[in-house]
């Protein structure tokens, strides 16, 4: 786990050693333990290191293999590497290293992009072949490792965040409308490719990129998930499935251990990562250790799952540690927490994530996370509805999902931001029309697998955690789990409000009142009620000289929001001064 860099300039031109490095030491927090730069021709790349697999020397990047003329920079795990590496020396490789880095080259040279259909982990890489002078992009599957590209006349830059495309320099201020558009709409979603502003822009999961000396690209999606694929048998019954998920997971969570360091447990003490920790118990882990969070109450909203998470600590015997947060410590972490956010995140466990990733770094370099469960096995309200649906199931997805629709957008916006049709119901609806997802529901859960889950939590997660070189990994985004899930019926998804299968199978691992418990999640009341310090902070923010001469937003819609903070809702439960407000409070903090 990492952060990568690079630039790939025009044929004839050299690239910008200088802004690579500048790119390569934004990253730091990324990747403490080490750094790196190399250049050969047109191309320069970075690397800043995070040791988790093979912590000596010989697995330092950017990785140069001069024999087979190939360098690469990696970000990510390859929890198969060992059989990987097994194939590759029979067929007459040899290793200089024993990490998973080396798999990569050596696996690029055999196979070329066929290595991408072999490759289980999380990834985001650049490789380049010293004689042709090709350089090739790679983002795994379900987008768990980020890519940020930058393009200015031939020469394109890359790097694992935004923040470090803009200490390279050369990157415009200028909000891209469109983006802005899905992210007042759209749930705050900014769908790859774009980002929030104009000028930079994201590899999209699943997708190789390969640039050619001549500067020609082609771009391909290598892997995708169909829900009308059969299952694995024809006469599965219920327990088929249980057993089938709870197998296939099991064999997530033990991938996922592969390490040269000790690997903790996020433990919320929801139903997901409470059953990683199972298994993991089950497995033969002993004194794992586990992290919990909690806040103060605020507006009779419970600040803390403390009850669930310490009936999992306890049953399993884990190592645990719970760490609580004072409500006048959250605006010093919310700026914090802000500078670390590659892009705006409104959700508010962005600030739970951020101080739990702090405090376990500080025991652990590796974790394992719950995120994905509910967008995979449908644990979200809005999708049992949908199972209904004869239809497309578009109005109804929108109808709980959207929080405005296009008149509401441009209420909010000055009329120079304003669009003349609604692009996030049409990018909602190509998604919805796509072949592969022939029930509404299935549609729905393909969008939000593809699209939401990678553009909200999990890159949520990488960013939070990475800001304090942690490495969290996922084990219900495991590509096989993703596309057994996909699979299965729709009703043993959605039966017991959400999630059934699942639910049944954990029944065998985790005490039933933690499966059984109310939906919850990191809860930050005073982000989602907001009073004191940090509404303070929301309206000097939003009144600042700085904000009114950018002139995103109406006066007169900002003063009306302010006006009763907290008077209403979107329809999933967010709150819209703080969606407004978190992305002035992002681009004051990045500068822009």
């Amino acid at each position: 786990m990492c952060g990568i860099a690079g630039e790939i300039a025009a044929a004839g031109h050299q690239p910008d050693v200088d802004a690579v490095a500048r790119m390569t030491d934004a990253q730091t927090p990324r990747g403490p333990d080490g750094s790196g730069t190399w250049h050969h021709g047109r191309v320069a790349l970075g690397h800043r290191r995070l040791k988790i697999i093979d912590l000596s020397d010989d697995a330092r990047q950017p990785m140069v293999d001069d024999d087979l003329g190939l360098t690469v920079v990696f970000n990510g795990c390859i929890y198969n590497y060992h059989d990987l590496r097994e194939e590759l020396a029979g067929l007459g490789y040899r290793f200089f290293s024993h990490g998973d880095t080396e798999v990569i080259v050596k696996g690029w040279h055999a196979w070329g992009e066929r290595l991408l259909d072999r490759l289980i982990g999380m990834f985001a890489f650049a490789l380049t072949s010293h004689r042709s002078g090709e350089v090739v992009l790679v983002r795994d599957r379900l987008g768990i490792k980020p890519l940020y590209l930058h393009e200015q006349g031939s020469r394109i830059r890359f790097a694992s965040t935004l923040q470090a495309l803009l200490a390279a320099g050369g990157v415009s201020n200028d909000i891209d409308d469109i983006a802005l558009h899905h992210y007042l709409s759209f749930h705050s979603v900014v769908p790859a490719p774009r980002t929030i502003l104009s000028d930079v822009r994201r590899l999209p999961p699943a997708t190789i990129l390969r640039v050619a000396p001549d500067g020609s690209r082609t771009e391909r999606r290598f892997w995708d998930v169909d829900y009308d694929a059969p299952p694995p048998a024809t006469d599965m019954s219920p327990r088929d499935w249980e057993d089938a998920v709870l197998e296939s997971l099991r064999l997530a969570v033990e991938r996922r251990q592969v390490a040269d360091v000790p690997v903790g447990v996020l433990l919320s003490g929801g139903l997901d990562s409470s059953l990683i920790t199972g298994l993991l118990a089950e497995g033969g882990q002993r004194g794992l250790q586990t992290f919990s969070i909690g806040f103060e109450s605020h507006g009779q909203i419970e600040g803390d799952e403390f009850k669930y998470s310490d009936v999992i600590a306890e049953r399993f015997e884990t190592d645990h540690h719970q760490l609580r947060i004072a409500t006048d410590d959250l605006p010093g972490a919310l700026a914090r927490a802000i500078g670390a956010m590659s892009e705006p995140m409104v959700s508010h466990d962005v600030v739970a994530f951020y101080l739990l990733s702090e405090e376990v770094a500080k025991h652990v370099k590796v974790v394992q996370s719950g995120q994905g469960a509910d967008e995979v096995f449908a644990g979200y309200r809005w999708y049992p509805p949908l199972a209904q649906v004869e239809g497309l199931g578009l109005d109804e997805y929108a109808e709980v999902f959207f929080d405005r629709d296009h008149a509401g957008v441009n209420a909010l916006l000055e009329p120079s931001h304003h669009l003349d049709h609604d692009v996030s119901r049409e990018y909602a609806r190509a998604h919805f029309d796509a072949p592969g997802a022939s029930r509404a529901v299935d549609r729905a859960l393909r969008l939000d697998t593809r699209v939401m889950l990678v553009d909200d939590p999990v890159k949520r997660v990488d960013n939070m955690t990475m800001s304090h070189g942690l490495e969290a990994r996922v084990p219900f985004l495991d590509h096989e789990l993703v596309e057994l899930a996909a699979a299965c019926p729709a009703e043993l998804k959605l039966a017991q409000d959400g999630k059934g299968v699942l639910k049944e199978a954990a029944r065998r691992v985790i005490p039933a009142e933690v499966i059984d418990r109310p939906k919850g999640y990191f809860p930050v009341p005073a982000l989602s009620h907001l009073e004191g310090p940090v509404l303070d902070l929301v309206a000097e923010t939003l009144r600042s000289p700085r904000a009114r001469a950018r002139g995103l937003y109406r006066a007169d819609a900002v003063d009306a929001l302010l006006a009763d903070p907290n008077g209403s809702l979107t329809p999933l439960k967010g709150n819209p001064l703080w969606q407004v407000a978190l992305l002035e409070l992002w681009l004051q903090e990045h500068g822009l």
